[in-house]
């Protein structure tokens, strides 16, 4: 029975965010065949009191060549049942029927006015990816499904079509987009961006630098052969350039003193409950706590803005000419209302800075000499945070004297986030949050 074979597949899934509990029913909400031998699913999935859908391509052969044999589902009426987003013989009909901004049954395919789709690219799967699949159609597009759905347009579509209007530098141009309506809302399922095929993402630069660095211990990180500083004022520039588009594009507002103090109790709380999860943190809370309780003596009108919401040097690629900014969608396990509220660009720059300390620390876990390093690791952060920094101010971001305060709580905020989440996957990493407490 389809359903069973769908619910034994779906929860080996990376994508799959119920993992590790028992699935009670999985039933089909959707199912639509697009061109025969490929259905469109949506699924719904009941886990205890939780609830959630996916979306899903679905194809079917007689025989399953030996190159989809890795994605096969099961067999069911005598057919083999595949994941389709794999199979580049089927998934030029998304492609085309973007182009032609067609609709099948409850599906829209659409595309941006003025751009045309070449529907001759053939796709291939990207591997690395956790929550989505994206497909790379030749050298020209990236389409991403999104996996798990959430009633609403999702932030990164409705961000990049904004920006692309206004015709903004720094992000990766849009094409088109697939929706559905979900409990009354329209719901977006995929969207196609430029691909970028020869750019490098700002992580992989970043610790191509700290290995250059290690390499070599007697020079100072801005006289090493990986000198990354130069890259990280620019990246800081775009970022604030990103801001100021989005300021412009979608609505601001201030947030007064009242809702500050609220901010930083909720974080307060947050840090408890870490506190409760990771005794360990304990002797580094009131370093925590101090910072928010600055923030809350010296709390001012601060603007707040449509955002990236997770900023971090995996989500920005080096082309040979520019910085990119991608995945506007946010903390995917977050509300989509969340996500697409309006906060401070500190937080931004906040992410990014805990992402300068993470390149430069986290190569030192289980490091041998780990201790003799970590001077250098330091330097490095410290040089490419101010840079950074440096870059952001000159780009027309804000960054007043009593930003720091803010700035600071929202860099420790992010931090015991970071020890939650080491603490539960990759323990070893633990003194790289950790360490941001005594900086």
């Amino acid at each position: 029975m389809l359903t069973e074979l769908l619910a034994g597949w779906i929860a080996h899934q990376r994508w799959f965010a119920g993992k590790g509990r028992p699935i009670d029913e999985l039933t089909v909400d959707s199912d639509l065949e697009l061109v025969p031998g490929l259905r469109h699913l949506i699924v719904s999935v009941r886990q205890g009191d939780e609830h959630d859908r996916y979306q899903l391509l679905l194809g079917a052969r007689d025989d399953v060549p030996d190159r989809l044999a890795h994605v096969l589902i099961g067999h069911d009426d005598g057919r083999g049942l595949y994941d389709a987003a794999h199979d580049a013989d089927l998934t030029g009909t998304l492609l085309e029927a973007m182009a032609a901004g067609r609709d099948l049954g409850p599906l829209r395919f659409r595309h941006l006015e003025g751009t045309e789709l070449d529907t001759s690219q053939r796709s291939l799967v990207l591997g690395a990816e956790q929550s989505n699949t994206s497909l790379v159609y030749g050298d020209a597009y990236i389409c991403k499904l999104f996996r798990r759905l959430i009633p609403g347009v999702n932030p990164e579509l409705e961000i990049v079509n904004a920006l692309a209007l206004r015709k903004a530098a720094h992000i990766a141009q849009p094409y088109g987009w697939i929706e559905t309506d979900l409990d009354g809302e329209p719901t977006t399922l995929a969207m196609t961006q430029e691909f970028l095929p020869n750019a490098n993402d700002g992580w992989a630069l970043a610790l191509a630098s700290v290995r250059d660095l290690y390499g070599s211990p007697e020079q100072s990180a801005s006289d090493a052969g990986g000198d990354f500083s130069a890259e990280s004022f620019r990246l800081g520039t775009a970022t604030a350039e990103v801001h100021q588009e989005l300021a412009a594009a979608f609505p601001t507002g201030v947030m007064e003193a009242a809702e500050i103090k609220h901010l930083m109790e909720d974080q307060h709380r947050r840090l408890l409950r870490a506190v409760a999860e990771v005794p360990r943190l304990a002797e580094y809370a009131p370093v925590a706590e101090e910072a928010y309780q600055r923030v809350m003596d010296v709390a001012h009108a601060v603007p707040v803005q449509r955002v990236h919401g997770d900023y971090h040097l995996g989500q920005v690629m080096r082309t040979p000419t520019d910085w990119i900014v991608l995945d506007f969608e946010g903390e995917p396990g977050q509300p989509l209302a969340e996500r697409r509220a309006l906060s401070s660009p500190l937080r931004d720059v906040a992410g990014m800075l805990r992402s300068f300390d993470y390149a430069a620390r986290h190569l030192l876990a289980d490091h041998p000499e780990a201790a003799d390093l970590l001077p250098q690791a330091a330097e490095w952060a410290e040089l490419n945070r101010s840079s950074f920094l440096a870059g952001y101010s000159a780009g027309g971001g804000r960054l007043l004297g009593e930003d720091a305060v803010l700035l600071r709580a929202l860099e420790l905020s992010k931090a015991v986030y970071e020890v939650v989440y080491e603490a539960r996957n990759r323990p070893s990493w633990l003194p790289v949050p950790l360490a941001a407490f005594g900086s």
